[in-house]
């Protein structure tokens, strides 16, 4: 053979067991993807007489058994001294290998399959692996194989809002199966907040004889009827709570699948429920005025102490959740016993106030050997020194925490909120807002670059927020959970350089045929439409790239691409999230562009959305008007707004004009339609 010829069979063979190999891993259909695979001949059989065994205490391995009763391995029976064919191998181990107890090592040969482990956690993530291997490959045939696994993270997490929609303990419990299967380790249960109480507290039983229960079926009609709530025997009485008996039956169900419950108590926003249940411990003392609990009165601090005291009872968890977010502080401005406190606590005003609520709150928790967990917004006034900080207003919130040495999880609305859109919005269910695909979800990256790998080290893992103003139904809430949270499921495990986004779709649409024969509802993924077709190709215009003068500033949360983003020929997708469209708060929006010299022009034109939700409006009017100087304006055109306020569903209107002109500068201007908090976006001025 000449040399040429060994060079070409060399290169040959190589091809070909690159594309084996290729072929191999696509074929290894598992979410999370494992550390490290390697494949090798044979198979292994599952079949009747296949046994299992396993090492772990007594206590372990009944509660392993009880859980393989609802799996694809039911009716395997465990038996005592291990077997070295057609037998499934559970062996814990004192190897240093394990960096932690979630680590595992699988083996599967033609004869039998070993899982090894430190922990018991590593060998039930082990067996997950097993269990999707055999729910989405061939029958009981596993291929032979070996897997070195770790998590990335130590916290993977699923927050479930059953404040504004209650879920029964079954749901719950339908959703920590799943989240055991794609080895998510953190359940954030969203137990309170102003639309509803739902857990047991023996020493306060309004709170779920009134305060769990509302008098409108639909949450929207409540929210703009006055927000009352009513008895539980009221006939028009509709929501629930938990008891603790439910509690701790969930709690034991979520250890079983190596799942820690954090429940959230809401504090000091976010309390309405309460204050209307309860008044004394608001600032006016009349219900339905206030949001916020009044810091003044230690009655405050009593209540909040009493509920925490149960709910230790009830939660075994390190870490209790107090929320912390979106409190007005408006009724502390006004109230003697607030200000008071201010003045005795030698407080600078209510953001510390807030604070010394937090750290009191906190060294209760530690009192009783807990650790407090709030959204970022308890940052504000002083960070407690051992808080750990949910970062959801985006990641600057975490970053502050770590540089302060406290513990962040990464859990920004922009990727981990599920309540958004996930395809083409007049396709979907109601949704609050926003536009978040699998593959968005999937491209997260918690690590922020601006940290220190010492200061990264303090980032625990990521969380997925599943809020529940739009998802009225079990069915909706599947929808809007799968399969996006197993792009986080993966990022919170999965080794970022071995996120491969092709392979996990493949991956992710096996997961939810899968999700459907176990009887959940996921969106369907091989159904998805994709972006707003006109956000795929720049557009050619005039006004792109010329200089353009704002009279009002655009907002720092919606920049987009800053002062070029609206003659960037960029145009913007579904929705207003997606950094193409540029957001005005509170204010007209008013433009000018410097085409550079008097220049024809034909049309001008831009496109405005419409969601009542989140408070994105049409324009109440547009003026568009020329000027060859820069000082004296002629107006082309006045277009009035014709579509309702009231209109539920995402709206698009183009506001422009077509004709004949001659101009320099172009304004457009888009007047407010004067509700407070109200948004207007656009994303291209176009000139032709």
């Amino acid at each position: 053979m000449t040399k040429s010829n060994i060079y070409g069979f060399i290169l040959s063979a190589a091809l070909l067991i690159t594309s084996i190999s290729c072929a191999r891993q696509e074929g290894l259909s598992v979410i999370p993807a494992p550390q490290s695979v390697e494949y090798h001949n044979g198979n292994f059989e599952v079949n009747p007489s296949t046994n299992i065994y396993t090492n772990m205490s007594k206590e372990g391995c009944m509660a392993f058994a009880n859980y393989l009763e609802g799996t694809s391995l039911a009716s395997h029976p465990f038996i005592d001294t291990p077997d070295e064919s057609n037998t499934i191998i559970l062996n814990l181990s004192n190897d240093s290998t394990f960096t932690n107890d979630e680590a595992y090592k699988l083996v599967i040969d033609k004869n039998k399959i070993v899982i090894t482990a430190r922990g018991e956690a590593g060998l039930f993530y082990g067996t997950q692996t097993i269990l999707q291997m055999l729910d989405n490959g061939n029958g009981k045939t596993l291929k032979s194989i070996t897997i070195e696994d770790t998590p990335r993270f130590p916290y993977r997490g699923m927050h479930l809002d059953v404040s504004r929609h209650f879920f029964d303990k079954e749901f719950v419990k339908k959703q920590l199966d799943a989240m055991a299967y794609f080895k998510m380790n953190r359940f954030h249960w969203h137990l309170t907040d102003g639309a509803g109480w739902r857990i047991e507290i023996k020493k306060y039983p309004r709170l779920t004889s009134f305060a769990a229960w509302r008098p409108f079926d639909n949450l929207q009609e409540w929210w703009v009827s006055g927000r009352t709530f009513c008895n539980q025997d009221d006939p028009r009485a509709v929501g629930g709570y938990y008891t603790q008996e439910d509690i701790r039956e969930v709690v034991a169900y979520a250890a079983e699948r190596h799942i820690t419950i954090i429940p959230e108590i809401e504090m000091p926003g976010h309390s309405e429920e309460v204050l209307a249940t309860y008044p004394e411990l608001s600032c006016s003392g009349t219900p339905y005025v206030d949001a916020d609990y009044c810091i003044g009165t230690e009655k405050t601090f009593e209540f909040l102490e009493n509920v925490l005291l149960e709910v230790m009872d009830m939660f075994p968890s390190e870490y209790i959740h107090i929320g912390g977010d979106e409190a007005p502080k408006t009724s502390w401005e006004q109230c003697p016993r607030c200000q008071k406190r201010i003045a005795d606590e030698g407080l600078s005003g209510v953001d510390e106030l807030q604070s010394y609520m937090i750290h009191r709150i906190e060294k209760f928790l530690n009192d009783h050997g807990r650790k407090l967990i709030g959204w970022d917004e308890i940052i504000e006034g002083g960070l407690s020194p051992t808080a750990t900080v949910m970062s959801w207003r985006g990641e600057e919130g975490g970053i502050k925490a770590v540089k302060a040495g406290n513990h962040a999880i990464m859990t920004p609305g922009k990727y981990c909120y599920l309540d958004a859109f996930q395809d083409a919005p007049k396709t979907q269910p109601m949704a609050i807002g926003g536009y978040l695909t699998l593959e968005k979800v999937y491209s997260y990256e918690p690590i922020p670059d601006s940290l220190s790998s010492e200061e990264a080290k303090l980032i625990l893992g990521v969380q997925g927020n599943v809020w529940t103003e739009y998802m009225p139904t079990y069915e909706h809430t599947e929808y809007m959970i799968y399969p996006r949270i197993l792009a986080l499921a993966e990022v919170g495990w999965s080794p970022a350089d071995k996120k491969d986004w092709n392979n996990f779709h493949s991956r992710a649409l096996k997961a939810v045929k899968t999700l459907q024969a176990h009887g959940y509802n996921p969106f369907p993924l091989d159904k998805e439409i994709g972006d707003k077709p006109e956000s795929f190709e720049p557009v050619k215009h005039l006004a792109r790239d010329k200089k353009i003068i704002y009279a009002h500033p655009y907002s720092k949360q919606y920049s987009a691409a800053g002062e070029k983003t609206l003659v960037d020929g960029i145009r913007g997708g579904w929705m207003y999230n997606d950094d193409r469209w540029q957001g005005f708060i509170d204010c007209d929006f008013n433009v000018t562009i410097d085409l550079g010299e008097n220049t024809p022009i034909k049309e001008v034109t831009a496109e405005f959305m419409q969601l009542k939700g989140p408070y994105v409006w049409m324009p109440k009017q547009v003026i568009i008007s020329v000027s060859s100087d820069g000082k004296n304006y002629d107006t082309l055109s006045t277009i009035d707004n014709d579509i309702s306020p009231d209109e539920e569903t995402l709206q698009f209107k183009n506001f422009g004009w077509q004709g004949t002109s001659k101009a320099r500068y172009v304004r457009y201007q888009a007047l407010s339609n004067g509700t407070p908090g109200g948004w207007l976006f656009t994303d291209e001025i176009i000139i032709r």
